[in-house]
């Protein structure tokens, strides 16, 4: 069973291992338009980052007012752990597969899709007064998923 707090560490997580693929995706990239965008990437995840932090400042204390089903619980760990938390050794070998602009943006594309799920998912598991911010973070990761998209296009047209 996830508590609230768990949940937000997991969110933790996942922004920082946007940073940090972004930051590597940047190195690797040739372009300036695309070291451009990953880096502003980076920048963005790191405010999110910031965001779920306090959240779990803020959550410490909070306990949810229901126990939710074991069924849900565990789909929801299943997922963390299949799609959502590399450990070091599982991101190198993903990133070793990463060698150019449009790897790199296919591997960006699909973490925010995962974090996008992940971010709608646990708005049932906590507390109401921050489902605005969460909802902001999802259009957020949206946005970063369809300006992916945009320059793999131009860089597959090139």
């Amino acid at each position: 069973m996830f508590a609230a707090s768990d949940i937000v560490e997991v969110a933790i997580r996942i922004e920082e291992n946007g940073i940090n693929f972004y930051k590597f995706a940047e190195q690797i990239a040739r372009q300036e338009d695309a070291k451009k965008l990953f880096s502003q990437l980076a920048q963005a995840e790191a405010a999110h980052k910031r965001t779920f932090e306090k959240f779990f400042a803020d959550m410490e204390k909070y306990n949810p007012p229901e126990q939710y089903a074991g069924e849900y619980s565990a789909y929801l760990r299943n997922y963390v752990d299949n799609n959502l938390i590399f450990t070091k050794e599982i991101m190198d070998r993903q990133l070793a597969k990463v060698t150019d602009t449009v790897g790199a943006f296919e591997f960006a594309m699909q973490r925010e899709l995962d974090s996008v799920l992940y971010y709608h998912e646990i708005k049932n598991m906590v507390p109401a007064a921050q489902h605005e911010a969460i909802d902001k973070i999802i259009e957020e990761e949206r946005r970063h998923y369809t300006m992916l998209c945009d320059m793999k296009k131009r860089y597959e047209n090139k």
